[in-house]
């Protein structure tokens, strides 16, 4: 699950805009932001299709719809720029030696014994995990920008 706790979400939901309540009678109500980001990112951890996103999120259209929103502003970009320099200023990731490679490599037999293994060191951040739910093309390109700066 991708749920995010309390002290997550604070630290995330000021990159999130602030709509107006909309008026009695005109129109639904937005649906809560927290609810929609945390659709976006099981959708973009799991690689799933949309219409595959589980009912206790959002409708995958609702989901969608803000997420094309959100990119077009830039916001998930501010969130991946805001997790990316906490983790650098608590000197939990070096920006300088970033690698951005959008190889592919299948699995091989036997390797569900390596991610248990890999997976008993030790819990990386969460915005380390969020961060890395972002590396699609659109991600790659802030990452090469901000490694440009």
């Amino acid at each position: 699950m991708m749920e995010l706790t309390q002290q997550q979400w604070e630290m995330v939901k000021p990159y999130l805009p602030q709509h107006d309540v909309i008026q009695q009678g005109k129109g639904r109500p937005r649906v809560d932001s927290r609810h929609i980001l945390e659709g976006i990112l099981w959708v973009l951890r799991t690689g799933a299709p949309w219409k595959d996103m589980p009912s206790r999120y959002p409708s995958y259209q609702t989901c969608h719809r803000r997420y094309q929103e959100w990119v077009e502003n830039g916001v998930l970009e501010n969130i991946l720029r805001g997790l990316l320099a906490d983790l650098e200023s608590r000197g939990k990731i070096d920006l300088s030696e970033v690698y951005i490679d959008g190889s592919f490599a299948s699995a091989k037999k036997g390797a569900l014994a390596l991610v248990k293994q890999s997976a008993a060191k030790g819990a990386r951040s969460w915005q380390l995990r969020i961060a890395t739910v972002f590396l699609s093309d659109y991600s790659l390109e802030v990452l090469r920008r901000m490694k440009s700066l």
